[in-house]
């Protein structure tokens, strides 16, 4: 039987309308982050999250932002945490004009590890899906900081959702 070029364009449909509903069927599949206990079944950790001024937590930031570089390491190769502080440094946001010009010092002294921290974060299932809960962008993490075993410190240059 000799293959016409009937066959062949009705195979290719066949073969994408396949693929097509699978795509579909595995979207339905899926677990939103709506819903917080979603969100801790799949960070299997304790997300909590405060709001402060860069002013207050400046110390903490800048001695985060200095270890960057040993901390994406960290970030690489954690797979489970007890607990995960996410701090909102408000006044830092976008929206409010970025953060003050000591940490953005800081933050463009190590603008590359930063970019790679946040390549890593978004890298890391639990930690992505962490801040995502919190409705933060990888892009507005300006730190972690790993201070106890089985806790990290995540500081964000945004506002809270709501």
């Amino acid at each position: 039987m000799a293959i016409t070029p009937y066959l062949t364009k009705k195979w290719l449909r066949t073969v994408a309308a396949i693929a097509f509903l699978a795509a579909t069927a595995a979207e339905l599949n899926a677990q939103g982050l709506q819903n917080t206990e979603t969100v801790d079944r799949i960070v299997g950790s304790d997300v909590k999250q405060e709001e402060a001024r860069t002013s207050t937590e400046a110390g903490k930031v800048s001695v985060a932002i200095d270890r960057t570089r040993e901390n994406i390491g960290t970030v690489r190769k954690t797979s489970k945490l007890d607990k995960v502080d996410i701090v909102f440094l408000t006044d830092a946001a976008r929206s409010e004009g970025g953060p003050p010009p000591a940490i953005e010092t800081k933050i463009k002294q190590h603008q590359d590890d930063i970019a790679e921290l946040r390549k890593e974060i978004e890298a890391n299932a639990l930690l992505f899906n962490a801040i995502d809960s919190r409705r933060v962008l990888a892009e507005d993490v300006l730190a972690v900081e790993f201070d106890d075993p089985g806790r990290v410190v995540i500081y964000a240059a945004a506002k809270p959702s709501g």
